[in-house]
């Protein structure tokens, strides 16, 4: 669990988004309301971040890498939640790949990072199991990869 770099990450994740904004073949971050939570995720090439917020976060920096980002809030407080939170990545051709979240804490922000390898024009369904205490709640999306 990481506890520093809140600003080289939120710069780096800030600078990602602008990217993605920018360019056509790439979606922004995205949110659904399960249950009680907004859950927000976004998928990216892991060459958008920094080399020493990879480094921090133990991601090695590959345009054939990409990054999962999720974060539980409150639907109603927007406070950040601390779940439960475990998922599989599927291609299109049904090969899955289990995929082992970290949790980082940076003040009150929680998120959960996982990479997923990936080849050019790849596409991944992904879904993702969130657990705290009695509930319960799927996130499913897919998204496509591009190699730079």
């Amino acid at each position: 669990m990481k506890t520093s770099g809140f600003s080289a990450f939120r710069y780096s994740v800030l600078l990602g988004l602008f990217i993605m904004l920018a360019s056509a073949k790439l979606s922004a971050e995205q949110m659904k309301q399960l249950g009680n939570w907004d859950v927000h995720y976004m998928a990216l090439p892991a060459t958008f971040l920094t080399p020493e917020v990879a480094v921090e976060y133990g991601i090695q920096r590959s345009k054939f890498n990409g990054v999962i980002n999720i974060s539980v809030l409150d639907s109603k407080t927007q406070q950040a939640q601390q779940v439960a939170i475990s998922g599989i990545a599927k291609d299109l051709f049904g090969r899955q790949r289990q995929l082992e979240f970290n949790q980082v804490m940076e003040g009150d922000a929680v998120y959960y990072l996982t990479t997923v390898p990936y080849q050019n024009e790849q596409q991944y369904n992904f879904t993702i199991t969130i657990s705290q205490g009695d509930q319960q709640q799927q996130l499913m999306f897919s998204h496509t990869f591009f190699v730079d």
